[in-house]
């Protein structure tokens, strides 16, 4: 018989350990949604702040245009913050706030055609709050179909810069 030769055979050899990069696919759908969802999400929540903002600001323009109890002069205050406030909530990143005056008409004008609030009805909104009373020649019904017309301006303003974006 012939001599037995040992055969080389070696020992177990245990695979490299698995390395934490690159990962799965799951995770790299992951890492990608979660980013874009949030986006999403953030776009979603401000579109619908910004048309709630001006459906309460329609429905506070009717109730204090039906307010009785108010001086013609408290209805004109009322109605000139009412208008900031909605611009402060549309364009937070603008300075709306401090605008008084002539820039205060300028930025509700930048929204419609043919500057109705700096030279027509609606510029006693800029001298309202400093008067003791309210001259004779302003139209409530008039100022309020303006303001009505400024906050239809607003949400299809918001529409357009959606698009655009």
């Amino acid at each position: 018989m012939p001599p037995v030769q040992e055969l080389p055979i070696r020992d177990i050899h245990l695979p490299e350990t698995i390395g934490w990069f690159p990962p799965a696919m799951g995770w790299w759908f992951i890492a990608i949604l979660i980013p874009v969802s949030t986006y999403f999400l953030i776009a979603l929540i401000q579109r619908l702040l910004q048309k709630t903002a001006i459906k309460d600001a329609k429905k506070l323009l009717k109730q204090l245009q039906a307010n009785d109890s108010l001086t013609p002069l408290e209805k004109v205050c009322e109605l000139s913050m009412l208008l900031r406030r909605v611009a402060i909530s549309h364009s937070p990143d603008l300075d709306i706030g401090g605008l008084t005056g002539r820039a205060w008409l300028d930025y509700l004008d930048s929204s419609l055609k043919n500057a109705p609030f700096k030279n027509g009805i609606g510029r006693c909104l800029a001298n309202a709050p400093y008067q003791k009373e309210l001259s004779p020649d302003v139209d409530l019904a008039a100022l309020f179909q303006l303001a009505q017309t400024w906050l239809n301006a607003q949400h299809s303003n918001s529409r357009r810069h959606k698009k655009s974006a």
